[in-house]
């Protein structure tokens, strides 16, 4: 018996209640990209019923090429986030049970981002200088300033619309050993001020065609309490992490784990951990559509990605068995047609696939944390102190 949780990272489907609050009024991921490149081709998802859950809340819009079916092969929702975020850490620690109320410590975009002695206390700490220490674009800034970074060899320090303190290195210049342990050293740095993630961003090429590696890894904060994943590891259920799910949960309550570094290498360890396990939580972050796509405002490419993975999921769902509960859903939005680089306050799309079972409305579920009290519900282990079982 197998409980597989499947995140398309950043897939939103249409504006949250609260969307004004975070600057997010109007956006809504999937419908703009679709409208935007003339429609997609998702026809396992639309036989899932993602289609049928933009009916379900209000200012729900159309996915152009996505329409609702009248029996969806799996059941659907839409998921309303009740932590104070709109990140990967605030998405993924909701899923796994708990709230962040209050939200982790944003950074000011405009310079200097960064307080002061937390930059001197890292420059001294690593023995590196630092440049950036602003909000920017992950590309945007190694075009600005790798190129110094290169002569100088000095940090690119840099923050976004999340709680994120992000170093970026060139291979050449710094080895990834020194990168991950400076950001070992930010980690611990940012502790007290609440930060959510440190991640390294090390690149490579030359000024005018610099490129992200797959080497990115990610410094979550510790979560304050026990998650689905440490509870089910507890009583004898395997947890199997695939994509960056390890560093977002800071290697809690993780079995086995492939750090994968794109959807094409994850949905294959996906595939090979079905194939292989017998039982347990398989727990994957397919990356692209947020990392790629989303934050490059690239309706086309993220369009594609979202083809790429229906294609993959038409021949993913024979594999599975009538024990077996697949669980597909997103954990914030990051709309390309939107202002900014940044991710959107939105509501997730929920579909929930048991072989031989037809699919239902599960509704508007308040809170992300109803897939934590799902998979305690699923593998039969003590409830989890919030959110509500489907089953």
């Amino acid at each position: 018996m197998k409980a597989i949780v499947i995140v398309l990272d950043s897939v939103g489907i249409g504006e949250a209640p609260d969307a004004a609050d975070f600057g997010d009024a109007g956006a809504a991921t999937l419908p703009h990209l679709a409208k935007a490149v003339g429609g997609i081709k998702a026809p396992t998802l639309e036989a899932m019923g993602l289609g049928n859950i933009q009916k379900l809340f209000p200012g729900g819009k159309p996915i152009a090429g996505v329409n609702a079916v009248e029996k969806p092969i799996a059941s659907f929702a839409a998921m309303e986030e009740v932590s104070v975020g709109k990140d990967t850490i605030t998405g993924h620690w909701e899923f796994a049970g708990l709230e962040i109320n209050p939200g982790f410590t944003n950074f000011p975009l405009e310079y200097p981002s960064f307080p002061d002695d937390l930059l001197k206390a890292f420059e001294k700490q690593t023995g590196r200088g630092t440049i950036g220490n602003k909000g920017a674009s992950g590309t945007a800034i190694l075009d600005e300033l790798g190129e110094e970074h290169m002569k100088t060899g000095k940090w690119i320090v840099y923050t976004s619309a999340d709680s994120v303190f992000q170093i970026a290195a060139h291979n050449d210049v710094v080895p990834l050993k020194e990168l991950y342990k400076a950001c070992e050293i930010a980690r611990k740095l940012c502790d007290p001020l609440r930060v959510g993630r440190i991640i390294a961003r090390p690149f490579i090429g030359k000024p005018g065609a610099f490129e992200r590696t797959h080497d990115r890894k990610d410094y979550a904060f510790e979560p304050t309490e026990p998650t689905i994943l440490e509870r089910l590891k507890d009583a004898g259920v395997p947890v199997y992490a695939v994509g960056k799910i390890e560093d977002i949960y800071v290697h809690r309550g993780i079995t086995e784990s492939v750090h994968t570094g794109n959807n094409v290498t994850s949905q294959a360890q996906v595939e090979k951990f079905t194939k292989e396990k017998k039982d347990g939580l398989i727990f994957a972050n397919y990356i692209d559509f947020d990392m790629v796509y989303g934050h490059r405002r690239d309706s086309e490419g993220y369009a594609k990605s979202i083809e790429q993975t229906d294609e993959w999921l038409a021949g993913y769902l024979p594999m599975l068995t009538e024990d077996d509960m697949l669980i597909v859903t997103a954990d914030h939005g990051n709309d390309p047609t939107f202002k900014g680089t940044d991710h959107t306050r939105e509501y997730v799309p929920l579909l929930v696939y048991r072989k031989g079972q037809p699919g239902r409305s599960l509704g508007i579920r308040k809170g992300f944390y109803d897939i934590a009290q799902t998979l305690a519900d699923f593998f039969k282990i003590s409830p989890m102190p919030r959110g509500k079982s489907w089953l």
